[in-house]
C-alpha cells in the first residue's frame, strides 16, 4: 500500500504498541509495500526489528467486528501451525501480553506483530520453474499438518467474497457514478464488459457445484502462496501474510504454483497420496480474478480520492477487463 491509512497516526500506533506488547518504540518506519494491509517496521528500545501490520476492518460500522473476529481466527491458526504443528516457515504474530494476534488501533483499524524476517522477499507473479519443487514441498507440510488445526481453524464456504458488492454494481450500470474521480470511468468499463463478467460469475457457480463434494479432502491452505509473501533466507523459505488461511480444497493453493507442467501436481500426489483436480485448479484460477474485479469495482465505486492506491486499482480492474 503506496497511500497510509486514513486517519491513522504514528502516535498511536507506538501507543498501542506499548499497551498491547509492552513495546517501547525506538523507531517505525512506513512501509509503502504489499496490497490489503499497511504496515511498518519498528525497532524497540534494546534494538530488535519487527514487522508490525495495520489492517483497515471497513468502512462500514456493522461489518467490522466480524472483520476483526476473521483476521484474530485467521492469526490464532498461524500462530497454531507453528507453534503446534511445529512448521517453522509459518511467520507468525507475536501474541500480545493478553495472548491475542491483533489488538484493536480505533474502531475501524486492528494491529498485528510480527518477527522481522532476513531474507530476500519475492515479487508477486509466477513462481519460476526452478522454485516451484521447494513451494510445493512447502505446501505438502503445511496441508499435512491439517489434523493440528482443522477444529478451529477457519472454513472456507466457497462463497465468492464481495459478490453481493459486485452484482449490485452490475445492477446499477445505468446511472452515473459519482463517488470519486474514477468511479465514472469503472462505470463505463464495467458496462462494455459486463456480459463478459456474468458468464464467468456463471463459470464460478458450476466450478462450485464440482468441487462442493470434496471436503472430506479439503486441507488447511495458506491462499496465495505466490512469490511475493515467501522470503529466503539463510534457514530457507519462510511463508508470510496468512491472514487469509482457511480450510479448503488444496487446489486454493496448488494452483499458484502448478505453471504449465504438471509435473510439480504429481509430486505432490505421490507426496500426499491426493490427486489434484482439474476442476479445482479451474474454480482458484477464476476465483482470484473476481474476486479482484469485486475489490476493485467496489473500491472505484465508492467514495474516494485520487492517490497511488485507488490508481492502482483502476490500473488493475483495466488489466482485467480490457
Amino acid at each position: 500500500m503506496r497511500d497510509r491509512p486514513e486517519g491513522v497516526e504514528e502516535t498511536e500506533l507506538v501507543s498501542v504498541l506499548a499497551d498491547g506488547w509492552g513495546v517501547e518504540v525506538r523507531s517505525a518506519n512506513y512501509l509503502p509495500l504489499g496490497a490489503g494491509s499497511y504496515h511498518w517496521a519498528v525497532v524497540d528500545s534494546g534494538g530488535q526489528a519487527f514487522f508490525v501490520t495495520v489492517d483497515d476492518l471497513g468502512v462500514e460500522d456493522g461489518s467490522r467486528e466480524a472483520a476483526f473476529g476473521a483476521l484474530g481466527r485467521a492469526f490464532d491458526t498461524a500462530l497454531a501451525l507453528r507453534r503446534d504443528a511445529g512448521l517453522g516457515f509459518v511467520v507468525a504474530p507475536i501474541p500480545s501480553r493478553t495472548g491475542s494476534t491483533v489488538w484493536r488501533l480505533d474502531p475501524r483499524y486492528a494491529v498485528s506483530m510480527f518477527p522481522m524476517v532476513e531474507g530476500e522477499a519475492g515479487h508477486f507473479g509466477a513462481h519460476r520453474p526452478e522454485d516451484r519443487a521447494e513451494v510445493v514441498e512447502l505446501l505438502v507440510e503445511l496441508h499435512q499438518a491439517t489434523p493440528v488445526i482443522a477444529a478451529d481453524a477457519p472454513r472456507t464456504d466457497l462463497t465468492l467474497p464481495g459478490r453481493d458488492r459486485l452484482q449490485d454494481a452490475l445492477n446499477d450500470l445505468d446511472r452515473d457514478w459519482a463517488g470519486g474521480p474514477f468511479s465514472e470511468s469503472a462505470r463505463r468499463l464495467l458496462a462494455a464488459r459486463a456480459d463478459h463478467v456474468e458468464r464467468l460469475l456463471g463459470d464460478f457457480d458450476r466450478l462450485v457445484e464440482q468441487v462442493r463434494g470434496t471436503t472430506a479432502a479439503w486441507v488447511v491452505t495458506h491462499g496465495e502462496p505466490h512469490p511475493g509473501n515467501l522470503i529466503r533466507g539463510a534457514a530457507g523459505l519462510r511463508l508470510v501474510d496468512w491472514d487469509t488461511v482457511q480450510v479448503a480444497p488444496p487446489e486454493r493453493d496448488l494452483w499458484m504454483v502448478a505453471g504449465d507442467s504438471d509435473d510439480v501436481l504429481a509430486d505432490y500426489t505421490r507426496a500426499t497420496g491426493r490427486p489434484v483436480a482439474p476442476a479445482g485448479l479451474a474454480l482458484y484460477r477464476l476465483w482470484w480474478d473476481l474476486a479482484d474485479i469485486a475489490i476493485f469495482v467496489d473500491e472505484l465505486r465508492r467514495p474516494h480520492r485520487a492517490g497511488e492506491d485507488i490508481t492502482a486499482s483502476w490500473t488493475y480492474l483495466r488489466g482485467y477487463l480490457e
